[in-house]
């Protein structure tokens, strides 16, 4: 599939999602919005792609946020819609099968923040620049980021740097607790591929249950969350990534997993 305003590239298998608006920082237009759950959608249903990397075209950017060119002039109705198909392209990322890591690269302010708050792993460059402005222009994040936030940093944090409007740091924001690690520029997407290796050498579908228990447990109370895990648990039993795991530890070498 063609995209105008992504790169994706697949290369032994992992994928690489590229916002490519440079001229505009990677702004989210509607038409990116659309592509980006084509693309999302694509790359669950492909069994070569194991891991998924989202990171943005050009040096300055990962995605400096929504297009307000796009949005200035929008009824309420308008903005519903809107928020909507953020909403959509967000949900291609966040229940992905496969695990997706943000290679934060620059400015992820808005909804390029919220973009990398529905990756698994957020990875950020030294020089990268995050935050929510969106009370400076008269609204607020609309594509998760008033949900997802506060479950990773808490209520008052969350509060805080939405009703601010202000931006942050990597250092900041990794002491929050909304990175997982911050790398020098240079070596973002040599750290982040390195990630993403060490990922796609473990059995695939062990993995992608584990992503289902664990984005689950958010929503479900204790017992229930248990017993996903319980069932999630048995089923990799069925699997002959599980027998091939189990057999290469007692025989001492390295397992190859299949996906089966």
């Amino acid at each position: 599939m063609e995209f105008k305003n992504l790169i994706v590239e697949k290369k032994d298998g992992i994928a690489t999602l590229k916002f490519n608006r440079p001229k505009a920082l990677n702004a989210l237009n509607s038409e990116t919005l659309i592509e980006l759950k084509a693309a999302g959608d694509m790359l669950n249903a492909d069994k070569e792609i194991r891991v998924v990397i989202v990171t943005g075209e050009g040096d300055k950017a990962f995605v400096a946020g929504a297009d307000i060119l796009e949005m200035k002039d929008l009824t309420a109705l308008e903005g519903m819609a809107f928020s909507a198909r953020g909403h959509q392209a967000l949900a291609a990322l966040e229940n992905m099968e496969k695990p997706v890591i943000a290679a934060v690269n620059g400015f992820a302010l808005g909804g390029g923040f919220e973009v990398a708050l529905a990756c698994d792993i957020i990875y950020a460059s030294d020089k990268a620049k995050v935050g929510f402005p969106e009370t400076t222009l008269g609204i607020h994040p609309g594509f998760g980021g008033t949900q997802r936030a506060a479950k990773l940093v808490g209520l008052a944090r969350a509060k805080e740097l939405i009703f601010t409007g202000k931006t942050i740091g990597a250092q900041e924001a990794y002491e929050m607790g909304l990175l997982n690690k911050i790398v020098p520029q240079d070596q973002l997407m040599v750290e982040v591929t390195a990630l993403a290796e060490k990922i796609k050498a473990n059995g695939p579908f062990s993995v992608r249950l584990a992503k289902e228990c664990i984005n689950k447990s958010l929503s479900l109370d204790n017992k229930e969350g248990l017993t996903l895990e319980a069932k999630d648990f048995g089923l990799c039993f069925a699997t002959k990534d599980q027998k091939e795991g189990m057999t290469a530890f007692v025989e001492k070498r390295k397992a190859t997993f299949t996906g089966e």
